[in-house]
């Protein structure tokens, strides 16, 4: 029996899925599908997804995945549970009852040309001091990353909140803050770079010298290999004073859609995908961003990529999930072009703080999280 899959079309996204040998054939959508595609008709077309953990409210309401002790036994989760760096398994844990499997990590952490830069930035302060100075330091702004580097720079302000539920925001004070940084480093962005995703980014770093530091874009190991012309290094997350990197938790999991026949085929092919010698090896070998914290720590996995796992593992681990609950990835988008849009027109931070509050309000509206699952049984 063969499984049809939905992935991401960047290599770190499909290349390993591809070409393992798996009763999956493997379909692919852009980065944009990926981050606002509506879940449920992927899911209806589809009998693996692979998914962003904000997606889980929209996919529970509608009632379109498998939980997935239904599909494997208590044991075998604790096991995959143990392996896994950070929060990337638990970012896919809600209503009581785990929905993907994390296959890939990452989060925002900082980007550089090591050629370009001299000393590396290790705060925020140190970060607007040099966009002042070299002119060649930008934000990733485009598509939802404007609002997720606004949450990582709160986050890095107040470490202990907790937004994943979607009942609580950031507080005035905090998202005002945070503001007052992202409009200054906004206007001081290379404008030719304002409309590239994370991979236009990183593609653009690592081919002109027009931009040398990104303080917060999501990982990408494949721009740290070493037989680049221009390998970009990657480094944890800036911070404020002795405080944590603040950064919003991205990454992959594969979901099995609610109308899938699980297979013994399936099931073992989805546990060796997970196998840690799996992610340590087969995953990175072919292009891939491993999720098992074994591999992270690596020297093996590290050499080639500069030790892009080393370097940015803190901010990994410290990395926290986005608000889930139905609605959520709708409000992501408006917030970002509200974002954007403050930022070109010189928006008050107070008045900038209050709209995304009042959005924020409204995508709650949506419905509950989990409000249509079915009781586990």
């Amino acid at each position: 029996m063969s499984f049809r899959g939905l992935t991401w079309d960047h290599p770190r996204g499909r290349a390993a899925l591809q070409a393992a040998n798996g009763p999956v054939t493997w379909d692919v959508q852009p980065l944009e599908g990926f981050e606002s595609a509506p879940i449920a008709e992927n899911c209806a077309a589809y009998d693996l997804v692979v998914l962003d953990h904000p997606h889980l409210g929209e996919a529970l309401n509608a009632g379109c995945l498998k939980p997935l002790d239904e599909v494997f036994d208590a044991g075998t989760l604790a096991a995959i549970t143990g392996n896994a760096i950070g929060r990337s398994l638990e970012s896919y844990e809600m209503a009581g009852r785990l929905w993907a499997l994390p296959l890939d990590a990452a989060t925002q952490v900082m980007a550089l040309r090591p050629d370009l830069i001299g000393t590396v930035p290790a705060s925020w302060q140190e970060v607007r001091e040099l966009a002042r100075q070299d002119g060649r330091v930008g934000l990733s702004l485009a598509g939802p990353h404007a609002f997720l580097s606004f949450l990582s720079v709160a986050q890095a302000l107040q470490p202990e909140m907790d937004l994943r539920e979607g009942d609580r925001w950031v507080p005035d004070a905090t998202a005002e803050e945070a503001l007052t940084l992202l409009a200054e480093l906004t206007r001081l962005t290379p404008p030719e770079t304002l409309a590239l995703n994370p991979i236009g980014l990183l593609d653009y770093m690592s081919g002109h010298d027009g931009l040398a530091l990104c303080p917060l874009v999501y990982g990408y190991v494949n721009y740290a290999e070493r037989a680049r012309a221009h390998p970009i290094d990657f480094h944890d997350a800036p911070r404020f004073g002795a405080g944590a990197p603040g950064s919003i938790l991205g990454g992959t999991g594969i979901a099995v859609s609610k109308h899938c026949t699980v297979t013994d085929a399936l099931r073992d092919h989805l546990l060796w995908l997970m196998d840690p010698e799996t992610q340590s090896g087969f995953i990175p070998a072919h292009e891939g961003q491993p999720s098992a914290r074994g591999a992270w720590n690596s020297d093996r996995v590290n050499a080639p990529v500069g030790g892009f796992y080393h370097n940015t593992k803190d901010t990994l681990e410290a990395a926290s999930i986005r608000p889930r609950h139905d609605g959520y990835i709708a409000f992501q988008t408006e917030a970002s072009a509200v974002l954007r849009e403050g930022f070109a027109a010189g928006m008050s931070e107070a008045r900038l703080a209050r709209k995304l509050a009042e959005l924020f309000a409204r995508s709650q509206e949506a419905g509950a999280p989990g409000e249509k699952t079915e009781e586990k049984t």
